[in-house]
């Protein structure tokens, strides 16, 4: 089973015509003022209709066929920007488009086509649901660009890790190349330790499928260097430092940074942006074996740093050392990394607010402004650097698990910075990728975090 690796599929959109039907998203003010066409009005007040947020009243015509809906926006102020996303769950099967909102058309729209989303591979499909006009004034390819970006990170990270292994990671982005005619180069098993990622192969080894380096080249040569990375944990059994069985369960989301830097990638490959782009995956499964490796081992990391292990568990910023070492070899103008990497971000930040580092503070800045301008939550966090010191090991190097407990989210971006090379403009994002609960744009499963803050960012700056 192959995800989607295209935006090629059934939309959720449909063309403006006559026959599509109107939806008025109406604040209760607009019921309590007055704001509606007299037989609206009159029926809004005969049904009870009080716009309460993702309340929906269809309208029916003096024909008695339907004529419409409205749909309540929740009190002014105070309901959700994706708010229009309830619409995809809630009108009847049927073409329809927005005849009055106090929102842009372009956000109706996109909050509509992300609360459109199923994950039904597994399960008797339902009935194919509304369909919603894009407005003509907006830039329906970018829309249905990004929608389909969050849905293809979405599938990657719902599907079981029965069926999201290492292999199937490697098909999925052997698919997404293909599609936009990007190269792929990929060193699996024993040759990871031959061509130089000592770490990923150690993390991998006790898998029965091979861990792997997947690499993709698509743009310019000569534009500049966009280098994304993203960790490919496919599922972490917490090695033999083992997970309980309730930390272990959504342990398919673990390749989760490797599923939003592949949507990011398509997204800007589905754009044409100017750009050189190189996206990296570190594929591999956190398993037990007699081959495992242990607690109190060192290892070598391909930057030449040594790394005691101190807990098998943190076996995401092994891969990714790696990795980053590899990326910075080609001097990137910007590198971008993504993982599922510490529950400690959670604990901070919940899991709706991914946390991103950066020295950068251009970058910084941009991806501030980015994250509000789209609603794409993301909060920077600090490198602080009199923590580097919880870092540091016994007998190597480094530490992967540094002692206490404390500020885990930072030191391990700290960790991750040993690993960079000095003057990249480098940003860490450490997503949870998952959704505990339903939202008005996502029901709860896989999710995309941050990616559309960073489109915005690499879009405005390389504009097609």
């Amino acid at each position: 089973m192959l995800p989607y690796a295209s935006i090629d599929r059934p939309s959720v959109f449909s063309s403006a015509t006559a026959a599509s039907l109107p939806v008025w998203a109406v604040l209760p003010a607009d019921i309590e003022n007055g704001n509606l066409d007299d037989a609206g009005l009159a029926w809004a007040k005969a049904a009870g209709f009080q716009a309460a947020a993702g309340a929906v009243l269809l309208v029916p015509g003096q024909d008695g066929k339907l004529a419409g809906a409205l749909f309540g926006l929740g009190e002014e102020g105070q309901c959700h920007p994706f708010i229009a996303g309830k619409l995809a769950q809630a009108l009847p099967r049927g073409d329809w488009h927005i005849e009055t909102s106090p929102f842009p058309g372009a956000t109706m729209a996109l909050a509509f086509g992300m609360g459109a989303y199923r994950f039904e591979s597994y399960r008797k499909s339902a009935p194919e649901g509304p369909r919603l006009a894009i407005p003509q004034d907006t830039d329906a390819a970018a829309i249905q660009r990004m929608v389909a970006a969050v849905w293809l990170a979405r599938d990657l990270v719902n599907t079981p890790a029965n069926d999201m292994g290492p292999d199937a990671l490697e098909a999925a982005f052997r698919g997404l190349a293909g599609h936009y005619k990007a190269k792929v180069r990929v060193v699996a098993g024993d040759d990871l330790i031959s061509k130089g990622f000592p770490m990923i192969h150690a993390v991998g080894r006790a898998a029965d499928q091979p861990p792997r380096l997947l690499e993709m080249r698509w743009g310019q040569a000569g534009a500049p260097k966009l280098t994304l990375v993203g960790k490919g944990v496919c599922f972490d059994t917490g090695g033999l430092d083992i997970k309980p069985p309730s930390s272990m369960l959504n342990m398919k989301k673990d390749m989760g940074g490797a599923a939003n830097v592949m949507a990011l990638a398509m997204m800007i490959m589905d754009a044409g942006l100017p750009v050189d782009l190189r996206v990296l995956v570190p594929a591999v499964e956190n398993s037990i074996s007699a081959s495992a490796f242990r607690p109190g081992d060192v290892l070598q990391s391909r930057k030449g740093l040594t790394v005691q292990i101190d807990n098998t568990d943190a076996e995401g910023r092994l891969v990714l050392a790696d990795a980053l070492t590899y990326a910075c070899e080609e001097q990137p103008d910007l590198l971008i990394d993504m993982a599922t990497l510490t529950g400690a971000a959670r604990v901070a930040l919940g899991p709706d607010l991914p946390p991103f580092y950066t020295d950068d503070e251009t970058l910084a800045s941009a991806l501030a402004m980015a994250s509000a301008d789209v609603v794409d939550p993301l909060w920077r966090m600090p490198l602080y650097k009199p923590y580097e010191a919880d870092v540091k090991a016994k007998i190597a190097d480094l530490t992967n698990a540094p002692a206490g407990g404390f500020a885990g989210s930072i030191t391990a971006a700290l960790f991750l910075k040993r690993f960079v090379a000095p003057d990249t403009s480098w940003a860490h994002f450490d997503i949870f990728a998952w959704s505990p609960k339903d939202k008005p744009h996502a029901p709860s499963g896989g999710e995309a975090q941050g990616i559309r803050a960073l489109f915005e960012v690499i879009s405005t700056q390389h504009p097609a």
